[in-house]
């Protein structure tokens, strides 16, 4: 099984998750802001997020032309960091 590099939301450690999952991932992004091969090969920031992950493979389940809009659709409203608590905002 090949994996590639993706960032992890807990302690600044790295992740890994199957190639076939990050290369579809990519497929999306570079569609939207154009290729960067070092994003699944571990020499841009650790890979992909969690959260970008989520958006571009949510992206990927419509056509093409939807996949920008698709991808700020899953974006927005998203926080990353600590969950919301009672007393306040997320991070």
């Amino acid at each position: 099984m090949t994996s590639h590099p993706v960032q992890t939301p807990c302690c600044h450690r790295g992740g890994v998750v199957r190639a076939e999952v990050t290369v579809r991932a990519y497929e999306v992004y570079s569609h939207v802001y154009g290729p960067q091969p070092a994003l699944i090969e571990g020499n841009c920031r650790g890979g992909f997020s969690t959260g970008e992950l989520i958006a571009f493979l949510y992206a990927y389940g419509f056509p093409k032309a939807e996949w920008k809009a698709r991808v700020r659709e899953a974006m927005d409203g998203m926080t990353f960091g600590r969950r919301p608590s009672a007393t306040g905002p997320a991070l």
